[in-house]
């Protein structure tokens, strides 16, 4: 079958997809599943150099989540509520390829009222950003959210969650483009460029001098941001699309009386099972009446364009969710 197979750590631009990757196979507790649309995520660039905290032995296929349905050939395993055909998505490593064998408690049954291509860009994206808001900041309505990358996969599901749970929005960006995007498919009620110096005044200005209650921050920016957070305000490190790892001046955070908080969604299936399910819960019925929808990028690249949608993701040129 098809596969981008990463047979050694490089960057996704010097490997090639392959014609010739042996089809998984089904075991007591996975299924196999067609897969009909793949999400591009930035933690796929660096997994693939190597530089992503999960690191599979070589050789391995790329992808993590993915939509599609249940192979027709595939055997389903004892208390597997799955059947063959049944459309559905999930995360499992090796989802850009025609084929991938997932774990049938890593799956869930797809809406009909969401595409494969939305599908395609659920199961990480948007639980993560529902339980930093919902879970590790405690959002209250009325407050002030300002989402960094907020045109990204997670930062677009983080600005329509925020909007939906009542509070007033603020989307950050580098780029006029993207805070239209924002605006537009988020549903953000103001915007800020901070490729421009000083943008944390217009926040101020926005706030009326107090400042933001909850910073979302996927980029490492928390620095910066910090310098427009409001008193007992809530910083969310989410992840360091931007390269660096950030050391937070402690004294900021004593001085205003602020929380700063991680959230490793992926972690939970470890540290918090039984969570899982109440998140997933609010999120299906968000969808369902649609208080929230995902949003997909333009442009489709098939698995023989699979680089050029790296690269695009990996210049910041991208919006939504890539597939």
């Amino acid at each position: 079958m098809r596969g981008f197979l990463v047979k050694e750590l490089a960057h996704p631009s010097k490997i090639s997809l392959s014609n010739d990757v042996p089809e998984p196979k089904a075991s007591d507790d996975k299924v196999l599943v067609d897969v009909y649309s793949s999400g591009l995520n930035f933690f796929d660039i660096l997994q693939a150099q190597g530089k992503y905290q999960n690191k599979p032995p070589l050789p391995f296929v790329l992808g993590a989540e993915f939509a599609g349905k249940i192979s027709k050939e595939s055997p389903i395993p004892k208390g597997c509520p799955f059947k063959p055909g049944q459309r559905v998505f999930g995360a499992t490593q090796g989802s850009f390829a025609d084929k991938v064998a997932v774990r049938w408690g890593s799956m869930l049954p797809l809406p009909d009222n969401i595409t494969f291509d939305q599908g395609a860009g659920l199961f990480v994206t948007w639980p993560t950003s529902y339980e930093a808001l919902v879970g590790r900041a405690e959002l209250k309505p009325a407050e002030w959210v300002l989402v960094t990358a907020a045109a990204g996969g997670v930062g677009i599901a983080a600005v329509q969650l925020a909007k939906a749970l009542g509070a007033n929005v603020i989307a950050g960006c580098g780029s006029e483009t993207k805070l239209d995007v924002a605006k537009r498919y988020g549903g953000a009620d103001y915007g800020v460029n901070y490729s421009v110096p000083g943008w944390q005044k217009e926040v101020l200005k926005i706030t009326n001098g107090k400042g933001v209650d909850v910073i979302y921050d996927p980029v490492g920016m928390i620095n910066d941001a910090l310098k427009c957070i409001a008193w007992k305000g809530r910083a969310i490190v989410v992840g360091f699309a931007a390269g660096q790892i950030e050391k937070v001046p402690m004294n900021i955070v004593l001085l205003k009386n602020i929380s700063l908080v991680g959230i490793h969604w992926g972690a939970y299936a470890v540290h918090e099972p039984g969570h899982i399910p109440s998140v997933w819960k609010n999120l299906l019925e968000m969808f369902k009446n649609g208080r929230a929808k995902p949003v997909c990028y333009t442009q489709v690249y098939p698995l023989e364009q699979l680089t050029e949608g790296l690269a695009a993701l990996e210049r910041r040129e991208t919006w939504g969710v890539l597939f």
